[in-house]
Order: C-alpha cells, then structure tokens, then sequence
C-alpha cells in the first residue's frame, strides 16, 4: 500500500484497484466494532498483508489467524488499553508504523485505574478530578438491555468453547486454558481483555493478602466480566483467570446478567458472565471497569 496520504483515502483506493477483497476483507470486521475502530483495524491488517506471504483471501491458514491476532491486538490497545507481553507489544508497534488514528482514546495508568492520588487536590487534570467526585464514573453502568444484547455472542461462545474441550478431551488442569479461551473468542471474530494490576494495589482485599507479592489479571469480553486469577507473574495470573473463567461454561449454558461489584471501593453494577450452577454470589473486586462515562464509546455505526 501507498504511504504519506490519508489512510481511510489509501485504503479506499487500494480497495478500488483490488475490487475482489472487498467483500473478503469487510468479512473479518467485528460484529461490535465501531467504524472508526473498524477503518483502523483495517487500514493495519491490509499494510501487513504483504509480509504474511502466505495469507490467501477467502481461505482461512495459520498465517490469516496469527494477522488477525496481532490486528485485534493493536486495536485493543489503542482503543481499549489493553496491554500484552513486551514482545507482542514491540511487534504490533512495529506492525501500526504509518498507521494513524485521530482522536484515539486517552488511558489511564494503573495507578490512575486503582484511584492513586485521588485524595490530592487541586491538581491540574480537571479530567480526574472529576472521576473521584462522589456524585459522578459510577452512577453509570451497563444499561439495563446489556444482557440480551450480548447474549448471542455468548451463546455461540459457549458453543465453541465446548467443542474445543471435547476435541482436548475435557477439562482439566494440563489444558492451556488461555489458549482455548482465546482461540474460541477470536474465531467469534472477538477478542479478550486481559488487565493486570499488582495485587498489594488491589483495594478491598484483607491486610494480610495485600502483602503478597503477585499479579491479579481481570479477563473481559465484549465488556463483560469472565474470571479474575492471580500469580507470581502476569503469565500466571492470566492462566489462573482463564481457568477461572471456563469453569462458566461447565454447565449447561452460559447467561449474561448485571451484577454488584466493588470497584475502587465502590458498589457498582457489571455485567458478569455466569452458568447455570448454584454458586456463591460474591464476586473477586473488579480492576476494571468498562462502563465509566469517558470509557463508553460511540456504539457501531
């Protein structure tokens, strides 16, 4: 592709001279994927097709699936904040150079996320300053049709997610449960949301548990809370959390409801993934949390 005009314009003119990728290329769009998400995405996928020599449109390969990874990956990053391993971090950097997003989101640090500094006033980011007023980031929430809107997502979810267990045999502890949680949510055209938040800054959690040393990992879809796990390292902890959160689809179904959490020693409303299991209510304190007013995008246009 051409370099050193308007993306969106590249794009369209490499589309135009190539009329036979259209319909192929539209078909790996998410299903809630914003236009500007979705033109980002897209504009990274096609600059990187010519070094995944062996991608074939309209035929799926290792190659297609590893491009798509790393695309889902950069766009979660900048438009979600989701973090990877330094090495993928380093590739998809690469991978976006000459790539531009105008107006891409503004994250928060981890401190920033666990309320650091909240108590210091008067400070110069008025944006913050807002978000720790008691009267405001938590009145808002999931709205009240959330559940039914992401239910059919989960539902194919819960489909795939129970072949794969079947072809591994079952579940267990020698499954790479990350691995399969992955690889179902992103052959469903979507992809996971790990945070990682040391677990000594984690609040509400006993005295004696903040001593630990450790990472706490958050896994979210499409927004909605799947598992939370702890390890010594972030690649365990999202093991923990990803063992976690296919103990959900166990049973005989999976439903998508709100739910009250603590979130920076608030009580607020999530949406939770749950199965069809009497389980104990309580659920780990959230270290994310998706449905802050300057988190909530302009929905799929």
């Amino acid at each position: 592709m051409a370099e050193g005009r308007n993306g969106e314009d590249i794009v369209s003119e490499y589309l135009d001279q190539n009329p036979h990728l259209v319909e192929w290329v539209e078909s790996l769009r998410g299903v809630h994927e914003t236009n500007k998400q979705w033109h980002a995405r897209r504009e990274f996928f096609l600059r990187n097709m010519e070094t995944f020599p062996t991608v074939q449109p309209g035929f799926p390969s290792p190659s297609l699936d590893r491009l798509l990874s790393l695309s889902i990956c950069w766009a979660n990053h900048i438009f979600l904040g989701c973090r990877y391993p330094q090495p993928v971090m380093d590739r998809i950097k690469e991978m976006a150079e000459g790539v531009v997003v105008n107006d891409a989101p503004v994250r928060k640090t981890r401190d920033e996320i666990m309320g650091k500094g909240k108590r210091t006033a008067g400070g110069d980011d008025d944006s913050c300053t807002r978000r720790t007023k008691p009267g405001n980031p938590f009145k808002q929430g999931p709205p009240p049709q959330a559940p039914a809107e992401h239910q059919p997502f989960f539902n194919r979810l819960y489909k795939a997610v129970a072949w794969k267990l079947v072809s591994a045999g079952g579940f267990g502890p020698n499954l790479d449960h990350f691995e399969i949680l992955r690889a179902c949510t992103e052959s469903s055209k979507e992809s996971l949301s790990c945070v990682f938040v040391p677990l000594k800054d984690i609040p509400d959690l006993p005295a004696a548990r903040t001593q630990k040393e450790g990472q706490v990992c958050e896994l979210r879809c499409q927004t909605v809370y799947l598992g939370t796990g702890y390890g010594r390292d972030e690649a365990a902890a999202r093991a923990m959390a990803s063992k976690e959160a296919l103990k959900a689809f166990q049973g005989r179904k999976v439903t998508v409801k709100i739910c009250r959490r603590r979130f920076n020693g608030r009580d607020v409303e999530d949406l939770v993934l749950l199965d069809d299991q009497p389980r104990n209510p309580g659920f780990p304190p959230a270290i994310s949390y998706p449905f802050q007013p300057e988190q909530q995008g302009d929905g799929p246009s």
